[in-house]
């Protein structure tokens, strides 16, 4: 299993990520590359990307992902906003090549009242405009929870804006179980069956990367509230099957959890403890 969690950058790049890792005894993580609400970066060559890698080797820790800022909107009508999200993408998957990283996740937008055919279109603009076909990352859609007028909440959502990309071979999924559940995908009582809907409608080739939260919500509720394994909607039950599911066994499972119980939570989940403390 690899499994990690959302980890800082702070001070020192890479090598921050890398090191925090290690502190939970996980096997790989996720990362920004400047702050997840955009701005100014600092250099990527600042990052100590090759002592970062030698401490990854020495570790076991593999398929590290970068998670772009969620500033970005490319489904945004207003067109600096858009033209923004253009820009801060395509330099987060340079970015991300650089620091030898082949997944870059991001959020494919709101359509700010406009409507979901709107918002599919203009996404589909922004990631013409944005991929060359010469990358080598794979640039993730995540699913959404379907809260607000976010697009990119169902399977057909995310098909559709896959058919219409030029650079398809680029693209990829990444999961979330809070979102899915949240959104109406019953992933505890049947995630075969949902994932069975995720191959017949966008194909299982192209799930990247599997973002692992609990809810603070209800199943249906649309909304997009993590919580911590086992204190939520889901539970530890589900989310456990979950993370030892075939279908998962070779993706990057990222935690992005409250409270700071990164290394508690994966230790539960690798059943190398019987019952995170703070379950009681």
């Amino acid at each position: 299993m690899k499994i990690g969690a959302n980890v800082s950058i702070a001070k020192t790049g890479m090598l921050a990520a890398v090191e925090e890792t290690v502190s939970y005894n996980a096997n790989t993580f996720m990362m920004y590359t400047r702050s997840n609400r955009g701005g100014k970066a600092r250099p990527i060559e600042d990052f100590n990307r090759d002592e970062a890698k030698e401490i990854m080797g020495r570790h076991g820790i593999l398929d590290p992902v970068v998670h772009a800022p969620y500033l970005i909107n490319l489904a945004s009508p207003v067109q600096d906003t858009w033209e923004y999200g253009v820009e801060l993408l395509r330099e987060d998957i340079r970015r991300t090549s650089y620091l030898g990283i082949k997944y870059v996740v991001f959020h494919p937008g709101a359509h700010v009242g406009q409507g979901t055919d709107y918002g599919i279109k203009r996404i589909t603009e922004g990631l013409n405009e944005i991929l060359t076909g010469d990358e080598d990352v794979y640039v993730c859609l995540e699913t959404m929870a379907g809260d607000g007028s976010k697009v990119g909440n169902s399977f057909e959502e995310i098909a559709e804006i896959i058919s219409l990309v030029k650079h398809q071979d680029r693209l990829g999924v990444c999961g979330d179980t809070c979102h899915l559940y949240s959104y109406g995908y019953d992933i505890v009582n049947d995630f075969d069956g949902v994932m069975q809907k995720f191959d017949d409608i966008i194909g299982l080739e192209r799930l990247k990367v599997f973002h692992i939260n609990d809810s603070k919500t209800p199943f249906n509720s649309r909304k997009d509230r993590h919580e911590n394994i086992g204190l939520g909607s889901i539970g530890g039950e589900a989310l456990m099957r979950i993370v030892h599911h075939d279908l998962l066994k070779d993706l990057p499972l990222i935690l992005e959890t409250p409270e700071g119980r990164y290394k508690e939570e994966i230790a539960y989940l690798r059943k190398e403890i019987e019952r995170p403390s703070y379950l009681g």
